[in-house]
Protein backbone atom coordinates (compact mmCIF):
# COMPACT_ATOMS: atom_id res chain seq x y z
CA UNK A 1 0.00 0.00 0.00
CA UNK A 2 1.36 3.44 -1.08
CA UNK A 3 0.03 6.95 -0.51
CA UNK A 4 -2.05 8.65 -2.65
CA UNK A 5 -1.67 12.04 -4.74
CA UNK A 6 -4.23 13.42 -2.37
CA UNK A 7 -1.38 13.02 0.46
CA UNK A 8 0.66 14.57 -1.29
CA UNK A 9 -0.96 17.62 -1.66
CA UNK A 10 -2.03 17.80 2.25
CA UNK A 11 1.81 17.12 3.43
CA UNK A 12 4.14 17.90 0.24
CA UNK A 13 7.51 18.19 2.43
CA UNK A 14 6.71 14.36 2.35
CA UNK A 15 9.51 11.72 1.13
CA UNK A 16 7.19 10.73 -1.72
CA UNK A 17 6.51 13.96 -2.65
CA UNK A 18 9.82 15.12 -3.24
CA UNK A 19 10.64 12.30 -5.35
CA UNK A 20 7.50 13.39 -7.62
CA UNK A 21 9.21 16.82 -8.02
CA UNK A 22 12.60 15.24 -9.20
CA UNK A 23 10.82 12.64 -11.55
CA UNK A 24 9.45 16.00 -13.06
CA UNK A 25 12.79 16.97 -13.66
CA UNK A 26 11.58 20.75 -12.36
CA UNK A 27 14.07 23.11 -13.07
CA UNK A 28 14.06 26.42 -11.86
CA UNK A 29 13.62 28.26 -15.04
CA UNK A 30 10.09 26.24 -15.38
CA UNK A 31 8.72 28.85 -13.58
CA UNK A 32 9.24 31.32 -16.22
CA UNK A 33 6.48 29.08 -18.18
CA UNK A 34 3.42 30.97 -18.69
CA UNK A 35 1.20 28.47 -16.95
CA UNK A 36 3.40 28.77 -13.86
CA UNK A 37 1.91 32.18 -12.98
CA UNK A 38 -0.72 30.88 -11.43
CA UNK A 39 1.33 28.84 -9.07
CA UNK A 40 3.52 31.73 -8.28
CA UNK A 41 0.16 34.04 -7.36
CA UNK A 42 -0.86 30.94 -5.70
CA UNK A 43 2.31 30.66 -3.45
CA UNK A 44 2.28 34.09 -2.39
CA UNK A 45 -0.81 34.20 -1.07
CA UNK A 46 -0.27 31.30 0.93
CA UNK A 47 2.86 33.21 2.14
CA UNK A 48 0.63 36.41 2.98
CA UNK A 49 -1.99 34.83 4.32
CA UNK A 50 0.59 33.00 7.06
CA UNK A 51 2.04 36.62 8.15
CA UNK A 52 -1.42 37.95 8.85
CA UNK A 53 -1.30 35.02 11.58
CA UNK A 54 -3.73 32.28 9.80
CA UNK A 55 -3.61 29.46 8.23
CA UNK A 56 -3.61 28.75 4.27
CA UNK A 57 -6.81 26.07 4.28
CA UNK A 58 -7.22 25.65 -0.07
CA UNK A 59 -6.80 22.51 -1.17
CA UNK A 60 -6.19 21.40 -5.29
CA UNK A 61 -4.67 18.66 -7.01
CA UNK A 62 -1.28 17.46 -5.51
CA UNK A 63 0.28 18.58 -8.83
CA UNK A 64 -0.88 22.30 -7.74
CA UNK A 65 0.22 21.67 -3.83
CA UNK A 66 3.28 20.36 -4.56
CA UNK A 67 4.33 23.13 -6.89
CA UNK A 68 2.98 25.65 -4.82
CA UNK A 69 4.44 24.16 -1.77
CA UNK A 70 7.98 24.60 -3.28
CA UNK A 71 7.03 27.75 -5.17
CA UNK A 72 6.14 29.16 -1.44
CA UNK A 73 10.08 28.37 -0.21
CA UNK A 74 11.76 29.87 -2.74
CA UNK A 75 9.51 33.24 -2.17
CA UNK A 76 10.35 33.16 1.38
CA UNK A 77 14.17 32.63 1.18
CA UNK A 78 14.34 35.30 -1.87
CA UNK A 79 13.16 37.71 1.30
CA UNK A 80 15.93 37.48 3.46
CA UNK A 81 13.74 38.22 6.21
CA UNK A 82 14.48 35.41 9.36
CA UNK A 83 10.96 36.41 10.72
CA UNK A 84 9.51 35.75 7.57
CA UNK A 85 11.10 32.30 7.59
CA UNK A 86 10.06 31.27 11.28
CA UNK A 87 6.65 32.55 10.62
CA UNK A 88 6.10 30.24 7.41
CA UNK A 89 7.60 27.54 8.84
CA UNK A 90 5.09 27.02 11.44
CA UNK A 91 2.36 28.15 9.14
CA UNK A 92 3.03 25.33 7.05
CA UNK A 93 3.73 22.97 10.25
CA UNK A 94 0.18 24.22 11.54
CA UNK A 95 -1.59 23.46 8.51
CA UNK A 96 -0.17 20.08 8.09
CA UNK A 97 -1.10 19.52 11.42
CA UNK A 98 -4.53 20.38 10.93
CA UNK A 99 -4.76 17.84 8.27
CA UNK A 100 -2.94 15.09 9.56
CA UNK A 101 -5.02 15.35 12.72
CA UNK A 102 -8.26 15.37 10.59
CA UNK A 103 -6.76 12.06 8.69
CA UNK A 104 -6.26 10.34 11.46
CA UNK A 105 -9.73 10.66 13.48
CA UNK A 106 -11.42 10.06 9.72
CA UNK A 107 -9.51 7.18 8.07
CA UNK A 108 -11.19 4.00 8.18
CA UNK A 109 -8.45 1.94 7.30
CA UNK A 110 -5.39 1.17 10.51
CA UNK A 111 -3.37 0.37 7.22
CA UNK A 112 -3.71 3.45 5.39
CA UNK A 113 -3.21 5.56 9.27
CA UNK A 114 0.07 3.20 9.90
CA UNK A 115 1.44 4.43 6.80
CA UNK A 116 1.08 8.36 7.68
CA UNK A 117 2.13 7.48 10.69
CA UNK A 118 5.28 6.02 9.16
CA UNK A 119 5.76 8.15 6.22
CA UNK A 120 5.66 11.54 9.30
CA UNK A 121 6.47 10.21 12.36
CA UNK A 122 8.98 7.43 11.37
CA UNK A 123 10.34 8.83 8.46
CA UNK A 124 10.98 12.29 9.27
CA UNK A 125 11.71 12.21 12.80
CA UNK A 126 12.80 9.12 13.54
CA UNK A 127 9.84 7.99 16.03
CA UNK A 128 7.84 5.20 16.17
CA UNK A 129 3.95 5.46 17.07
CA UNK A 130 1.48 2.46 16.69
CA UNK A 131 -2.11 2.68 16.97
CA UNK A 132 -3.85 0.72 20.04
CA UNK A 133 -4.42 -2.27 19.08
CA UNK A 134 -7.52 -1.74 21.22
CA UNK A 135 -9.19 1.40 20.44
CA UNK A 136 -7.82 2.64 16.94
CA UNK A 137 -8.47 6.28 17.68
CA UNK A 138 -5.81 6.42 20.87
CA UNK A 139 -2.18 5.91 19.38
CA UNK A 140 0.89 5.17 21.57
CA UNK A 141 4.70 6.28 21.78
CA UNK A 142 7.45 5.05 24.05
CA UNK A 143 7.65 7.10 27.31
CA UNK A 144 11.37 7.90 26.21
CA UNK A 145 10.81 9.18 22.96
CA UNK A 146 7.27 11.09 24.22
CA UNK A 147 9.42 12.48 27.48
CA UNK A 148 11.76 14.29 24.92
CA UNK A 149 9.12 15.85 23.38
CA UNK A 150 6.83 16.71 25.58
CA UNK A 151 9.68 18.35 27.87
CA UNK A 152 8.81 21.55 25.24
CA UNK A 153 5.22 21.82 26.84
CA UNK A 154 5.02 23.26 30.25
CA UNK A 155 1.50 23.19 31.05
CA UNK A 156 0.36 20.50 33.50
CA UNK A 157 -1.58 18.30 30.88
CA UNK A 158 1.38 17.40 28.94
CA UNK A 159 3.50 15.77 32.41
CA UNK A 160 3.70 12.39 31.88
CA UNK A 161 2.06 11.64 35.46
CA UNK A 162 -1.25 13.16 33.63
CA UNK A 163 -1.09 10.80 30.57
CA UNK A 164 -2.32 6.86 30.73
CA UNK A 165 1.23 5.13 30.22
CA UNK A 166 1.09 1.46 30.00
CA UNK A 167 3.99 -1.50 29.09
CA UNK A 168 5.95 1.62 28.65
CA UNK A 169 3.71 3.37 26.25
CA UNK A 170 2.46 6.48 26.67
CA UNK A 171 -1.09 6.66 25.15
CA UNK A 172 -2.42 9.68 23.59
CA UNK A 173 -5.12 11.07 20.76
CA UNK A 174 -4.73 12.32 17.12
CA UNK A 175 -4.58 15.60 18.63
CA UNK A 176 -1.77 14.84 21.20
CA UNK A 177 0.31 12.47 18.84
CA UNK A 178 0.35 15.40 16.01
CA UNK A 179 1.12 18.08 18.46
CA UNK A 180 4.10 16.76 19.76
CA UNK A 181 5.72 17.20 16.46
CA UNK A 182 4.89 20.38 15.07
CA UNK A 183 7.77 22.44 16.33
CA UNK A 184 9.64 19.04 14.79
CA UNK A 185 8.36 19.87 11.67
CA UNK A 186 8.36 23.40 11.73
CA UNK A 187 11.94 23.08 12.14
CA UNK A 188 12.37 20.63 9.59
CA UNK A 189 10.73 23.51 7.11
CA UNK A 190 13.05 26.23 8.22
CA UNK A 191 16.20 24.39 8.05
CA UNK A 192 15.07 23.35 4.38
CA UNK A 193 14.35 27.56 3.66
CA UNK A 194 17.97 27.71 4.81
CA UNK A 195 19.73 25.25 3.16
CA UNK A 196 18.39 26.67 -0.40
CA UNK A 197 20.82 27.77 -2.87
CA UNK A 198 19.16 29.64 -5.51
CA UNK A 199 20.17 31.58 -8.62
CA UNK A 200 18.70 32.45 -12.10
CA UNK A 201 15.37 33.13 -10.48
CA UNK A 202 12.85 34.46 -12.49
CA UNK A 203 11.87 38.20 -11.92
CA UNK A 204 8.34 37.32 -11.28
CA UNK A 205 9.68 35.47 -8.45
CA UNK A 206 11.99 38.36 -7.16
CA UNK A 207 9.40 40.66 -7.44
CA UNK A 208 6.71 39.15 -5.51
CA UNK A 209 9.53 37.57 -2.95
CA UNK A 210 10.89 41.54 -2.73
CA UNK A 211 6.94 43.11 -2.54
CA UNK A 212 6.49 40.30 0.68
CA UNK A 213 9.39 41.36 2.82
CA UNK A 214 8.42 44.99 1.71
CA UNK A 215 4.94 43.98 3.40
CA UNK A 216 6.12 42.29 6.24
CA UNK A 217 9.74 42.89 7.20
CA UNK A 218 9.66 44.15 11.04
CA UNK A 219 8.73 47.94 11.06
CA UNK A 220 9.91 48.03 14.56
CA UNK A 221 12.86 48.33 17.11
CA UNK A 222 12.82 45.52 19.60
CA UNK A 223 13.37 47.17 22.45
CA UNK A 224 13.28 45.51 26.35
CA UNK A 225 11.16 47.46 28.40
CA UNK A 226 13.58 50.42 30.64
CA UNK A 227 14.23 48.01 33.56
CA UNK A 228 18.23 47.46 33.78
CA UNK A 229 17.48 44.74 36.80
CA UNK A 230 15.34 41.79 34.88
CA UNK A 231 14.73 38.20 37.03
CA UNK A 232 16.56 35.80 35.47
CA UNK A 233 13.19 33.88 34.25
CA UNK A 234 12.21 37.45 32.68
CA UNK A 235 15.29 37.78 31.24
CA UNK A 236 16.03 34.84 29.61
CA UNK A 237 12.17 34.92 28.45
CA UNK A 238 12.98 38.41 27.06
CA UNK A 239 15.73 37.23 24.98
CA UNK A 240 14.08 34.19 23.49
CA UNK A 241 11.60 36.50 22.22
CA UNK A 242 14.07 38.73 20.37
CA UNK A 243 15.12 35.75 18.59
CA UNK A 244 11.85 35.33 17.49
CA UNK A 245 11.65 31.81 19.64
CA UNK A 246 7.89 30.71 20.34
CA UNK A 247 7.27 30.93 24.16
CA UNK A 248 5.14 28.35 25.89
CA UNK A 249 1.15 29.89 26.65
CA UNK A 250 2.89 29.91 30.90
CA UNK A 251 5.72 31.43 29.75
CA UNK A 252 3.80 34.29 27.84
CA UNK A 253 1.60 34.39 30.51
CA UNK A 254 4.70 34.88 33.07
CA UNK A 255 5.84 37.97 30.83
CA UNK A 256 2.57 39.60 30.33
CA UNK A 257 1.50 39.89 34.08
CA UNK A 258 4.90 40.75 35.51
CA UNK A 259 4.93 43.55 32.76
CA UNK A 260 1.42 44.67 33.54
CA UNK A 261 2.34 44.82 37.21
CA UNK A 262 5.80 46.81 36.92
CA UNK A 263 3.09 49.70 35.16
CA UNK A 264 4.16 48.95 31.51
CA UNK A 265 1.20 49.89 29.30
CA UNK A 266 -0.82 47.30 27.12
CA UNK A 267 0.53 48.69 23.37
CA UNK A 268 4.16 48.35 25.12
CA UNK A 269 3.65 44.79 25.82
CA UNK A 270 2.10 44.03 22.31
CA UNK A 271 5.35 44.96 20.71
CA UNK A 272 7.58 42.71 23.26
CA UNK A 273 5.03 39.30 21.28
CA UNK A 274 6.03 41.18 18.07
CA UNK A 275 9.53 39.08 17.31
CA UNK A 276 6.93 35.68 17.75
CA UNK A 277 5.98 33.68 14.99
CA UNK A 278 2.34 33.36 15.44
CA UNK A 279 2.10 36.53 16.32
CA UNK A 280 -1.15 37.93 15.91
CA UNK A 281 -1.87 41.48 17.44
CA UNK A 282 -5.63 41.27 17.87
CA UNK A 283 -5.37 38.14 19.56
CA UNK A 284 -2.37 39.27 21.40
CA UNK A 285 -3.87 42.58 22.81
CA UNK A 286 -7.00 40.75 23.76
CA UNK A 287 -5.47 38.39 25.74
CA UNK A 288 -3.15 40.96 27.45
CA UNK A 289 -6.00 43.21 28.26
CA UNK A 290 -7.94 40.00 29.76
CA UNK A 291 -5.10 39.17 31.84
CA UNK A 292 -5.18 43.28 33.25
CA UNK A 293 -8.46 42.77 34.05
CA UNK A 294 -9.98 44.46 31.17
CA UNK A 295 -11.46 42.09 29.43
CA UNK A 296 -13.15 38.92 30.07
CA UNK A 297 -14.35 38.35 34.04
CA UNK A 298 -12.27 41.40 34.44
CA UNK A 299 -10.15 39.87 36.99
CA UNK A 300 -6.79 41.24 36.88
CA UNK A 301 -4.26 38.17 36.96
CA UNK A 302 -1.27 38.04 39.32
CA UNK A 303 2.70 37.11 38.45
CA UNK A 304 3.10 33.27 39.18
CA UNK A 305 5.05 32.39 42.20
CA UNK A 306 8.43 31.18 41.30
CA UNK A 307 7.54 27.95 42.78
CA UNK A 308 5.08 27.48 40.38
CA UNK A 309 7.46 28.89 37.67
CA UNK A 310 9.83 26.44 38.95
CA UNK A 311 7.28 23.21 38.64
CA UNK A 312 6.67 24.09 34.92
CA UNK A 313 10.20 24.61 34.34
CA UNK A 314 10.34 28.66 33.66
CA UNK A 315 12.58 29.37 36.60
CA UNK A 316 16.14 30.46 36.00
CA UNK A 317 17.05 31.38 39.36
CA UNK A 318 20.68 32.51 40.07
CA UNK A 319 22.48 34.04 43.31
CA UNK A 320 20.73 37.37 42.93
CA UNK A 321 17.22 35.85 43.08
CA UNK A 322 18.03 35.26 46.86
CA UNK A 323 15.30 34.18 48.72
CA UNK A 324 12.31 35.89 46.52
CA UNK A 325 9.30 34.43 46.39
CA UNK A 326 7.86 35.96 43.24
CA UNK A 327 9.86 37.74 40.38
CA UNK A 328 8.28 40.99 41.41
CA UNK A 329 9.90 40.55 44.84
CA UNK A 330 13.48 40.64 42.44
CA UNK A 331 15.89 44.20 42.47
CA UNK A 332 14.64 45.88 40.02
CA UNK A 333 16.71 49.16 39.59
CA UNK A 334 15.32 51.92 37.09
CA UNK A 335 17.86 53.21 34.46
Amino acid sequence: MKLGTADFAKYPFLNEASKFLAESHLDVDEFNRPEMEYIIDRAAVRVEVEMQGKIYKNLERHEVEVLTFLSALILVKLTKVEQIFKKHSLFEAMRAEAFLIQDLRSERDERKKQLLLFEIFKELFKVEVDIDPENAQVFRMKVTDYLVRSSHFHEEGWKVVNKTVHGGYVYLDAEEIVRLVRNELSNFIYEKIRAMSLSNVPQPMVQKANDLALKFRPTFEYKLPRISDYPPCIKHALDLMSKGENLPHTARLMVATYMLSVGKSIDSIVTLFHPAPDFNEKITRYQIEHLAGLKGGQTRYNVPSCSKLNSEDLCFRTLDCGEITNPLKFRRRAE
